[in-house]
């Protein structure tokens, strides 16, 4: 149960989390990626305590892609460090996850 992952990256803007979705499908690196507008994020960011309207990408994968994931989301991202982390799915339907296998690249 271990091979597949959640990865999390706000972004701070429609525009930016869209680029990064259809970029990580068409590379096959995720089998599905959720936007989730309204987020209010509250962060220490430069010395002091800032917030930022933001939005929250859902990126489903398999753990091995983690670093090319991870390179596309840095290409296409415009903050100097865009949040991607990782939450391993400890579990989860067989045929979900299988789809997660069949759609994504196997390299």
């Amino acid at each position: 149960m271990d091979r597949h992952i959640v990865i999390l990256v706000t972004t701070s803007s429609k525009k930016e989390a869209e680029k990064i979705a259809k970029a990580l499908l068409k590379e096959k690196l995720a089998a599905c990626v959720n936007i989730i507008s309204g987020i209010k994020s509250f962060f220490h960011w430069e010395g002091k305590i800032d917030n930022a309207d933001e939005l929250l990408l859902l990126i489903k994968t398999r753990k091995k892609l983690f670093k090319k994931v991870e390179r596309t989301v840095k290409q296409c991202h415009s903050y100097t460090a865009p949040e991607v982390i990782a939450l391993p799915i400890v579990e989860g339907s067989k045929k979900y996850l299988d789809w997660i296998d069949n759609v994504t690249v196997s390299k």
